[in-house]
């Protein structure tokens, strides 16, 4: 199960055979484009596209069943929905980062912001490996409507919590319920969109960030200035759900219509009991192994940001036990996958495909190096350069607007070249590279803003084009049955990486920001150090150009420097991973079935 290395170079999979071996009919798409259909990929032996594989998982039964029966109308209404999801979706996850640093800071535990993303990022990126088996075992619509519940309670919580400790268990529920919704439309997304499209289509629904980039920093400004964060949090608990319920509604009707016509029939009962169902979801989710990781990661990766609380330090017997227990864990974790898992939850033989592992690893690697250069990196606007919190939060997501509008340009070069690794190898990760790296020079006090906005658009341009680029080549490598299997693969690379990301920030900043603020606040200062240092709102209280506000701003930019040069280093070992994807070509790949775009 574990024996990657000799899989990894053999032949190409059977998903990623000579692109002469899929043949279409002509004739079938002139058809659907008489009739208004929107369909791309219909296969030339009509018989295969018009009845539900029997062998297949009933989750991806069902969505099969309902792709077959639905009109026009209702794909449609799909993806108004699905981009309204994102509309709301983009607006309060770019509004609660802004918010993030005023909790923090409301506790005197500003340096805890890259803390409190440790955990969540960890859990939120490994839930998605058992979620990818709960969509393609029960369906689509019940794990999105738990996820819905996962990301309410933590948006309820938050808008509660009176501690850091609650914020960050609310972040947790967050994270799952707001990475379980975005996989789960993603893999809609797939469902419902040929190959050669479907870069289009996340580049359409990733727009919205064109848009609510401008209006989430007043609004985030609103709140803070007027009702407070928690009204924030609280009207995103409201509006969420609400905004979920049509694309439920909507897949709920069509499978009654694919039920009606015979398209789709549900399977025999199991007739097992409570217990007996419980133990047999506990072993095919594999929770025990999914409690190890998660475990393991959290105690090794949250020292790294708490030791500079400890009296002791590294020393500290509670940071010296989180680590060894941690890294205990990992190897107890590694142990039972392989000699005890009945179903290991991490998909080792799909990880032999090297399009799919070489993807992840570079997904992974890009978040480690974003979540270092980003964590702080509002806090720097705002301290260093003195901007309002609408401008901070303007160019805190020149990357999120800038990657957004470039990711349709590239799903259009993608349908049209039928090919995506160029654009990564060639100009994604290179510019991607160049624009962190300049950073470590221009990220510092007395150096005008102009220069960020440049490497922040350098940045955005090749982070476009490579999340389009490795999310199509991952599912590119897959049947459909695999697309969410795949996918969740992909984004528990990403998840640890943001994770990693967090942890390697927070220990630089911890131990650099501290001992040079403490060196070089004036005497009259000293006193306030402890405020100064938890608090973003005490560090951005005192007036520009006195000497404390520059003694702030200084040790700011000496710890960036370092958080930079990680952060580039990261990020250049990409290319490596890219290198090994196949070049599949998606315009003569047929992998979806019915009415589709």
């Amino acid at each position: 199960m574990w024996d990657l290395g000799a899989k990894l170079w053999a032949s190409t999979p059977a998903a990623e055979q000579d692109d002469a071996s899929v043949s279409y009919s002509p004739d079938v798409c002139n058809r659907e484009e008489e009739k208004g259909l929107p369909i791309e990929n219909s296969s030339s032996q009509p018989d295969e596209n018009s009845e539900v594989d029997k062998d297949i998982q009933d989750g991806v039964r069902e969505v099969e069943a309902v792709t077959l029966v639905w009109d026009t109308k209702s794909l449609i209404l799909v993806f108004f929905f699905i981009y309204a999801i994102y509309t709301v979706d983009s607006m309060h996850s770019t509004m609660s980062s802004a918010f993030t640093a005023y909790v923090t800071s409301d506790f005197s535990l500003h340096s805890l912001t890259a803390t409190t993303g440790i955990l969540s990022n960890i859990l939120g990126g490994l839930s998605r490996l058992p979620l990818s088996k709960i969509i393609d075992v029960w369906g689509r619509r019940e794990g999105f409507a738990v996820m819905g519940v996962f990301l309410t309670i933590g948006l309820v919580m938050m808008a509660a919590c009176n501690n850091v400790e609650t914020y960050a268990a609310a972040q947790v529920f967050y994270w799952i319920g707001y990475t379980g919704i975005q996989y789960i439309v993603a893999v809609m997304i797939a469902d419902a969109t040929s190959l050669r499209n479907r870069g289009i289509v996340y580049g359409i629904v990733s727009t919205p960030y064109l848009f609510t980039t401008f209006a989430a920093g007043p609004a985030a400004t609103n709140y803070i200035n007027g009702p407070g964060w928690r009204w924030g949090f609280g009207t995103f608990a409201i509006v969420t759900p609400v905004m979920c319920l049509p694309v439920l509604l909507i897949f709920t009707l069509n499978k009654r219509k694919a039920k009606k016509s015979g398209t789709y029939k549900a399977r025999p009962s199991s007739d097992r009991t409570i217990f007996q169902s419980l133990k047999h979801y506990a072993i095919e989710l594999d929770v025990l192994g999914l409690l190890l990781i998660c475990g393991g990661l959290a105690l090794f990766l949250l020292p790294f940001s708490l030791y500079s609380y400890q009296a002791k330090q590294w020393r500290s017997p509670m940071i010296i036990c989180m680590l060894v227990f941690g890294i205990i864990i990992l190897i107890l974790f590694g142990v039972y996958e392989k000699f005890f898992a009945p179903k290991s939850f991490l998909p080792i033989a799909m990880l032999s495909n090297r399009t799919v592992l070489g993807s992840s690893i570079y997904g992974a690697l890009a978040f480690v190096s974003f979540y270092i250069w980003n964590s702080f990196f509002y806090s720097f606007l705002i301290v260093v350069n003195d901007l309002s919190i609408s401008k901070a939060v303007l160019i805190r997501n020149i990357y999120t607007l800038g990657s957004c509008s470039w990711a349709l340009i590239v799903g259009l070069l993608i349908r049209f070249s039928g090919r995506y690794k160029w654009l990564a190898l060639y100009f994604g990760v290179p510019l991607s590279v160049l624009g962190v790296g300049l950073m470590v020079a221009f990220r510092q006090p007395d150096v005008n803003i102009g220069f960020i906005v440049m490497c922040q658009i350098f940045i955005a341009l090749g982070g476009g084009t490579t999340v389009i680029c490795q999310q199509v080549a991952v599912m590119a490598a897959v049947s459909h049955q695999e697309v969410a299997v795949a996918l969740a693969i992909q984004y528990a690379f990403t998840s640890i990486g943001g994770a990693i990301g967090s942890s390697i920030a927070a220990a630089i900043w911890t131990g650099v920001y501290p001992a040079r603020l403490q060196a070089y606040l004036p005497a009259e200062s000293q006193a306030n150090f402890t405020q100064i240092y938890g608090s973003i709102v005490v560090q951005s209280s005192y007036e520009m150009g006195s000497p404390t506000r520059d003694a702030i701003a200084r040790s700011y930019g000496e710890a960036q420097r370092y958080m930079l040069i990680a952060a580039t280093s990261f990020l250049a070992v990409g290319i490596f991973a890219v290198m090994i994807w196949h070049d599949i070509n998606v315009k003569q790949k047929k992998q979806t079935k019915g009415h589709v775009f």
